[in-house]
């Protein structure tokens, strides 16, 4: 069986070291709706990161 992930969403926003307890909670929290979400630091600017919201 094939899984799709499909990008809903992706936004730059300034790094925050606590920013990744609110993206472990969406995930915890909205799994059963089938969405996931992301956080990854921006290869070009170390001070940005990049959020991005997918549809599992």
């Amino acid at each position: 069986m094939e899984s799709k992930i499909e990008v809903l969403s992706a936004v730059k926003v300034s790094k925050s070291n606590d920013l990744y307890k609110i993206v472990s909670e969406l995930n915890k929290t909205l799994k059963h709706k089938d969405l996931m979400f992301g956080l990854a630091l921006d290869d070009k600017n170390k001070e940005e990161m990049i959020f991005t919201i997918y549809r599992t």
